[in-house]
C-alpha cells in the first residue's frame, strides 16, 4: 500500500486518555492510518461514520449511552472493517472471537496494535470484503448460544456456520477439522485449544483431540476405558483427563 493508498480510520472511544494514547500510537508505529475522525460515544459515533464513510474503526466495545453492538447496528449499511478495543471480559472475548474479529484488550500493547492494523491491511489489499460485524450483530441479538454463529477461516476464506450444525471437532496438527450435520468436513485454521476456549455448552472437551457437541451424543459406554457413540454412529474415545466432567453432564 502507497502513500496515497493510506486507510481511512475513525477512533470511537470514550476515554479521552485511551484516545490519545491510541492516537499517539497510530501517528508513531501504524504510518499506513490516515486518522479522519474521532467519536467518544454511541451517539456521536453513527452519524460520524456515516458521515465519514471510514475503511476501518478502532471501537471501543463498552461506552456511555449505548455500547459497540449498538454502532455496529447503526451503521448495518456501511461496510468497514473493525478493530475492537476491550477491557478483559470472557463474555466480549468470546463473542469477538466466535465472529473471527480483531480486538486489542486495554491497555493496547504497541506490537498487538501494529500486528491487528497489518492484518486489516491484508484484507483490504487483498479486497476480502467479508462483513464480520454483520455476523456479530446476529450473534449479539440471539441468546441461545446453539442458535449463534462462528466464523472458521479456512485455507479458502472464511464461511459461517450455526453453532447447531457442528457434530464435533477434531485437533489435526496447526488445523481443526470440524464435522457437520450435513456430513461435510473444514478443515480451519486454528488450533483445537481456540475452539476449546471459544465455544459454549452444549461442546464439551472429551480428549485432548475431540471436542463434541453434547446435544449429539447418543450413548456413553464404560468398556474399553469409556467412550460416547454420536448420533452419526462416530465412536469418540474419552480420555481419563476429561471423564469426570463428561459423566458429571449425563448426570446433569
Amino acid at each position: 500500500m502507497n502513500t496515497l493508498q493510506k486507510i481511512r480510520s475513525v477512533i470511537v472511544e470514550d476515554e479521552q486518555a485511551a484516545r490519545e494514547a491510541l492516537k499517539n500510537y497510530l501517528a508513531k508505529y501504524c504510518p499506513q492510518i490516515e486518522l479522519i475522525g474521532e467519536a467518544q460515544n454511541c451517539k456521536e459515533a453513527i452519524p460520524l461514520l456515516h458521515d465519514l464513510q471510514p475503511q476501518l474503526v478502532f471501537l471501543d466495545v463498552e461506552m456511555p449511552f449505548g455500547n459497540a453492538f449498538d454502532v455496529l447496528e447503526g451503521c448495518k449499511d456501511l461496510y468497514f472493517e473493525t478493530i475492537f478495543v476491550t477491557a478483559f471480559s470472557e463474555y466480549s472475548l468470546r463473542a469477538l472471537n466466535q465472529s473471527a474479529a480483531y480486538y486489542l484488550l486495554k491497555p493496547v500493547s504497541i506490537e498487538e496494535l501494529i500486528l491487528a492494523v497489518n492484518k486489516v491491511q491484508q484484507d483490504i489489499l487483498k479486497q476480502e470484503i467479508f462483513n464480520r460485524n454483520k455476523v456479530i450483530i446476529e450473534n449479539f441479538k440471539e441468546p441461545r448460544a446453539e442458535k449463534q454463529q462462528v466464523i472458521l477461516p479456512t485455507l479458502e476464506g472464511f464461511e459461517v456456520v450455526k453453532m447447531e450444525e457442528i457434530i464435533r471437532l477434531q485437533g489435526n496438527g496447526n488445523f481443526t477439522d470440524i464435522y457437520l450435520k450435513n456430513k461435510t468436513k473444514k478443515m480451519v485454521c486454528r488450533f483445537l485449544k481456540h475452539f476449546h476456549e471459544i465455544l459454549p455448552y452444549p461442546f464439551i472437551r472429551v480428549h485432548k483431540s475431540h471436542i463434541i457437541n453434547f446435544h449429539y451424543v447418543k450413548a456413553y459406554h464404560k468398556n474399553s476405558g469409556g467412550y460416547v457413540v454420536l448420533e452419526d454412529n462416530t465412536e469418540i474415545e474419552v480420555s481419563p483427563t476429561y471423564k469426570e466432567e463428561v459423566l458429571q453432564f449425563f448426570k446433569g
